[in-house]
């Protein structure tokens, strides 16, 4: 089949194997998955990010409930929000039939421990033609929702498990720094929990559109007026949620400096670098700041209903499509805000 794999920090496109499912197991043909930035974070910082945990966890033991990590020098195709059609079953698979349309969470588990689908060297992700799943974990997608928009649960539920995390409440006021793909699901999720107002800040001004189109309430371009200041113009009274959803080194440094006094800030941007803060701004405002890293399985399966039911349409988030052979370009594509906030992988296409 054909894959994007990256080996040594580098992406190429290259036929590999077909996987094999095992027992419990599906094997799937990719019908779309989407580009995430965490993934072209990995290729410009994995190596920092390797380094760093190896001396968080020092000689301690392996944590057996977590992911087996990939090593950097083998084949890893990445690929962690797909949408895909069962086309084969593993022994002992009973409640997949071939023809199922299912997503998933990007985990897998066999004998020898979990596997974090697209970060392993085991379990490819979508970013292929073909992927194994298991059985357990796969969620049928709902009859007539395209695989398009059943590829943006995964995306969609990093921005559930943020507002969640951030513990804001209608009568609370939000601010959303960055309208990435990340930053964007925040604001979906903010005006599915009726949130309001929502300010949100960013550079692109087709970043601010789609912003606007997906449920802000006010769209800035920091050059321009700041978050804050938009915020004291339309509201200024609410307690107040920031949520830091770019991850580039500095951010969480200047959200301090504009919050006010006993403000929330929620940092989802993952930024991949080294980064320092100044503690006495936390301390001498009283803020609370809190990182969220995921989801949980019941905020994915809230995610898919949620896009199921059209709750959100999130059809504005998708700005293009690209054959497997097409992602090296469409890693570079996306570092251009202006033209593109989330591709999709079509095998086939």
């Amino acid at each position: 089949m054909r894959a994007a794999v990256m080996r040594d920090w580098q992406l190429r496109v290259d036929d590999v194997p077909d996987p094999t499912p095992g027992p419990g197991q599906v094997l799937t043909k990719v019908l779309a998955c989407g580009i995430c930035g965490s993934d072209l974070h990995m290729l410009q910082h994995g190596a920092e990010v390797r380094s760093m945990m190896k001396e968080i966890n020092g000689d301690a033991p392996p944590d057996p409930m977590s992911p087996k990590s990939f090593e950097p020098e083998h084949d890893t195709v990445m690929g962690h929000e797909f949408c895909c059609e069962v086309v084969d079953l593993g022994p002992g698979v009973e409640n997949l039939k071939v023809g199922d349309v299912v997503v998933s969470m990007p985990v897998a588990f066999d004998a020898a421990g979990l596997h974090a689908v697209g970060y392993s060297n085991q379990y490819n992700g979508g970013y292929a033609e073909l992927m194994v799943l298991n059985e357990m974990l796969g969620m049928k997608v709902p009859s007539g929702l395209p695989a398009h928009m059943a590829a943006l649960t995964e995306p969609l539920a990093v921005g559930i498990h943020a507002v969640a995390k951030s513990r804001i409440a209608k009568g609370d006021a939000a601010i959303v720094i960055g309208a990435g793909p990340v930053g964007l699901a925040c604001i979906a999720e903010l005006r599915m929990q009726g949130i309001g107002p929502i300010v949100v800040a960013d550079f692109s001004a087709k970043r601010r559109e789609l912003a606007a189109l997906l449920g802000a309430d006010e769209v800035v371009d920091p050059r321009v007026e700041t978050a804050i200041d938009a915020w004291k113009r339309i509201d200024g009274q609410k307690p107040l949620v920031i949520f830091e959803a770019v991850g580039v080194p500095g951010m969480i440094d200047q959200t301090m400096r504009i919050a006010p006094r006993h403000a929330r800030v929620l940092v989802v941007g993952a930024c991949m670098q080294s980064d320092h803060i100044f503690p006495m701004l936390g301390i001498g405002k009283e803020l609370t700041i809190q990182f969220a890293l995921g989801y949980e399985p019941h905020e994915f399966a809230n995610s898919l209903t949620a896009i199921a039911e059209g709750k959100i349409d999130l059809s504005p988030w998708l700005t293009g499509t690209v054959p497997v052979d097409g992602v090296p370009q469409a890693f570079a594509d996306l570092a251009n805000p202006e033209q593109h906030a989330k591709i999709l992988v079509v095998p086939g296409s």
